[in-house]
C-alpha cells in the first residue's frame, strides 16, 4: 500500500481496515473548509460554481490538445494531509481529472497564496529528490525533463487560461488523520511546484484520481474507489472510499455501466439517451455518447442538440416563465418559489446498461438572486462532454478500474 488522496472537497482520511481506506471530502463552501467565505452572496456562490465550471470545461478541452493529465480548476472538495517529517498540514484540490499530485514547495520563485504554510523540503529528513528522469514515474509525465543536479525529474505543465504548476518530482512522507496518531504512507512521488500559477484558489496544491499511474490510487493499488456526495446546504463533509470499503456494486439499488476505453485518462462513459417527462431523447453526441464523468466540475455539459431537446421538455413539463439569469451564466431560470408548487422533477440519463434517475436537486441548483437554475448548459459541440458532481449528490458512485465499470446507487448521503 503506497499513498495518497485527493478530490474538490476537503478530505480528512480515517483508516478503517489495512485494505481499504475512507475519507472525509469537505465542500469549498463549507465552513470547515480553508476557502469558506463567510460574506459571500449565494448570488456569488452560483456565479462562482458557474464560472469555475466553464474553465474547467475549456481546460479539458484544451487538455485533448495539449495531451496533459492535469487540469487546473479552484476546485468543489479539497483534503486535508500533511506532508514532510515532521508534518506539516496542507489543503490539496482532489480531482478525478487528474493524476499528479502536488504541492508548492519553497524555494518558491513564483507561487499564488495558499491558506497553509509552504512546505518546506529542506526542513523534512524524509523528502528526497530521487526520481530520476528516465525512471517511470518521470516518464509517466506528458512534459518532462533532465536537471542540473543527479538527473532529478522535472515536470511542466501549462493551460490555456496561463494557469501552470512547475518543478521536480520528488517522494515524501504524506500523512492523513486516522483519529488518532495519524497515518503515514512513506516514500510517495509528487510533484513538489516552486511555480505555480493560476486558478487553484489558495490550496496548497493538488491530488489526483485519474487512472494515470501517478495518481493517489494507483499508487495505494487499489482497483477501486468509491464516493457519496452530500448536499452542500446539509453542512455535513462527504466520503471517499478505496480499495475494499468500496461496497456500491453490490447494492441491491446498484446499475453499473462500462468505462468506454480511452488513452487520455480521464473516465469515460456512454450515454445513450435522456428521458424526462415521459419524453425520451436520443443522444446526437460524438462519438457515440461519449461523455466525461468528473468530481470537479459542477454543471452537466451536453451537446448542444441534446441541451436544446432536453431544456424545451423542461420549459413544456413545469408550464412556467422563465426569468433571465442576471449574470447570464446559467441558461434556463426559474424562482425558486414558483417551483416549490410543481411536483418533484425526475429526469433519467440512460447510460449504457444503467438508468441512472436524478431528482430536482441534481437537475436544479441555487442561482442567486431568488432563483433555482437548471444545472447543464450546451457543449462546444466538438464531442467534449461532462457529466458533473451536481448530478452525482446524493449517489453512490463507485469507479471499479479493474472490472472497467462505474456503478450508480441511490443514497441519503448524509447517513454514510
Amino acid at each position: 500500500m503506497h499513498t495518497l488522496f485527493c478530490a474538490l472537497f476537503i478530505m480528512v482520511l480515517n483508516v478503517a481496515l489495512s485494505q481499504g481506506l475512507t475519507v472525509e471530502l469537505i465542500h469549498r463552501n463549507s465552513p470547515q473548509s480553508p476557502l469558506y467565505n463567510a460574506s459571500a452572496t449565494p448570488e456569488d456562490l452560483s456565479t462562482d460554481a458557474a464560472s469555475r465550471s466553464l474553465a474547467r470545461y475549456r481546460n479539458y478541452y484544451t487538455q485533448r490538445k495539449i495531451k496533459s493529465t492535469v487540469i487546473p480548476d479552484g476546485g468543489n472538495y479539497l483534503m486535508k494531509l500533511a506532508i514532510g517529517t515532521p508534518p506539516v498540514q496542507q489543503y490539496a484540490i482532489l480531482d478525478t481529472g487528474s493524476d499528479l499530485i502536488w504541492i508548492q514547495c519553497q524555494p518558491c520563485d513564483n507561487c499564488y497564496q495558499q491558506d497553509s504554510p509552504l512546505f518546506d523540503p529542506s526542513q523534512s529528513s524524509t523528502f528526497s529528490y530521487n526520481v530520476g528522469c528516465n525512471s517511470n514515474a518521470c516518464n509517466a509525465l506528458p512534459r518532462s525533463g533532465c536537471g542540473l543536479i543527479n538527473n532529478q525529474c522535472l515536470y511542466d505543465y501549462q493551460y490555456e487560461d496561463q494557469s501552470y504548476t512547475d518543478g521536480e518530482l520528488a517522494t515524501e512522507t504524506f500523512t492523513f488523520d486516522d483519529g488518532q496518531s495519524g497515518t503515514e504512507f512513506p516514500r510517495t512521488v509528487f510533484g513538489c511546484g516552486h511555480m505555480n500559477a493560476g486558478t487553484f484558489s489558495r490550496a496548497s496544491g493538488l491530488v489526483g484520481l485519474s487512472q494515470g499511474h501517478l495518481s493517489l490510487n494507483s499508487q495505494l493499488s487499489f482497483t477501486k474507489f468509491s464516493y457519496c456526495l452530500v448536499p452542500v446546504i446539509s453542512g455535513l463533509n462527504s466520503k471517499l472510499k478505496f480499495g475494499e470499503d468500496v461496497v456500491v456494486s453490490s447494492a441491491a439499488n446498484a446499475v453499473s455501466t462500462p468505462l468506454q476505453s480511452q488513452n487520455d485518462g480521464f473516465y469515460h462513459l456512454n450515454l445513450e439517451a435522456v428521458t424526462i417527462g415521459g419524453n425520451t431523447i436520443q443522444s446526437p453526441m460524438s462519438g457515440g455518447g461519449d461523455i466525461i464523468i468528473d468530481s470537479g466540475t459542477t454543471l452537466n455539459y451536453l451537446d448542444p442538440v441534446l441541451y436544446d431537446n432536453l431544456e424545451a421538455a423542461v420549459r413544456d413539463m413545469l408550464g412556467l416563465n422563465s426569468v433571465q439569469h442576471p449574470d447570464g451564466v446559467y441558461n434556463l431560470c426559474y424562482e425558486t418559489e414558483s417551483l416549490t408548487a410543481v411536483p418533484e422533477i425526475q429526469m433519467t440519463f440512460h447510460f449504457t446498461g444503467a438508468d441512472v434517475v436524478l431528482n430536482s436537486i441534481n437537475i436544479f441548483g441555487d442561482g442567486g438572486y431568488g432563483l433555482s437554475c437548471l444545472s447543464m448548459l450546451p457543449s462546444d459541440g466538438y464531442g467534449l462532454n461532462i457529466y458533473g458532481n451536481r448530478a452525482q449528490i446524493n449517489f453512490q458512485v463507485e469507479y471499479d478500474i479493474g472490472s472497467k465499470q462505474i456503478s450508480f446507487a441511490p443514497a441519503d448521503c448524509t447517513r454514510f
